[in-house]
């Protein structure tokens, strides 16, 4: 029984699948639109949210801890300078996943997450 154990394994370790996780939101800020599997998809959804409250902040301490979990400098640059811009109003919901269909390969649900 897997009782409040919260996150998904992906079949990785905890190194690979925190990699996994890291690229993905990080693909996904600097190109604002991506797809993926329906489960990474609504693994990374919590953990972009937060940080783009983070980024709405706008202090040195929050700017820090969203460098410390992107591996990318581009996409810190991009959400510190220009994607929080968009949401300053916006209370919260700053993604939506939007299903495309199953993968012919293994007919995982495919599904393109993007920023509203």
């Amino acid at each position: 029984m897997r009782h409040k154990i919260k996150g998904r394994k992906f079949k990785r370790r905890k190194g690979p699948r925190k990699a996994l996780i890291r690229g993905l939101i990080c693909s996904l800020i600097k190109y604002e639109k991506i797809k993926t599997t329906k489960e990474k998809a609504k693994e990374i959804r919590p953990i972009i949210e937060k940080l783009i409250t983070k980024a709405k902040k706008n202090n040195f301490s929050q700017n820090r801890q969203i460098r410390a979990s992107l591996s990318n400098k581009e996409a810190y640059k991009h959400l510190t300078r220009d994607l929080f811009k968009r949401y300053i109003d916006r209370q919260g919901g700053y993604t939506r996943i939007i299903k495309i269909g199953k993968r012919l390969g293994d007919q995982a649900e495919i599904v393109q997450i993007e920023f509203v």
